[in-house]
């Protein structure tokens, strides 16, 4: 059985210490738990997550929007060139049984949409956007998070 996979998602320009330790801490906690972290591959939110799982013995998989490998931050452990550009947000949505978003702009809200719109959970944390301000959401499929081990928690209950 495949193991089960988490997509990380937020901020790929530098973010602030506040919002780093809160990627590294769920990278940390996707690693604990057996699951691999998938992501853009990038810096901010993703390096962040992705040194998290990779200093605790997880697997991290980037999938980058551009055609060269070696843009992957160093905590990639597979790194996918896509050369879509942000065109490769929905790969990483389609990679992930289940998303976790950290703040970020509009390609992290095109995650999450990309997600909702298929049927996929969204852990949402502190900072991201909360889509509940906007319209009606499905709980069910859109859940808040306020601190790592609950989000990634909740996304693992999620793959069940």
């Amino acid at each position: 059985m495949a193991k089960k996979s988490i997509a990380v998602i937020g901020s790929g320009l530098p973010i602030n210490e506040e919002t780093r330790s809160l990627a590294y801490e769920v990278g940390k906690h996707i690693a604990k738990n057996d699951a691999v972290l998938v992501c853009g591959g990038l810096g901010g939110v993703m390096e962040a997550a992705a040194k998290g799982a990779a200093d605790n013995g997880g697997l991290v998989v980037g999938i980058l929007p551009t055609e060269d490998k070696n843009d992957a931050n160093r905590y990639i452990h597979v790194a996918i060139p896509t050369g879509m550009g942000s065109g490769r947000n929905l790969l990483v949505v389609r990679a992930a049984d289940v998303l976790i978003a950290l703040p970020g702009s509009y390609g992290t809200l095109t995650e999450i949409a990309f997600a909702l719109n298929h049927g996929k959970t969204v852990v949402y944390m502190p900072g991201a956007w909360d889509l509940k301000r906007i319209g009606r959401i499905d709980a069910a499929l859109f859940k808040e998070a306020f601190e790592p081990g609950q989000a990634v928690g909740l996304a693992l209950n999620a793959c069940a």
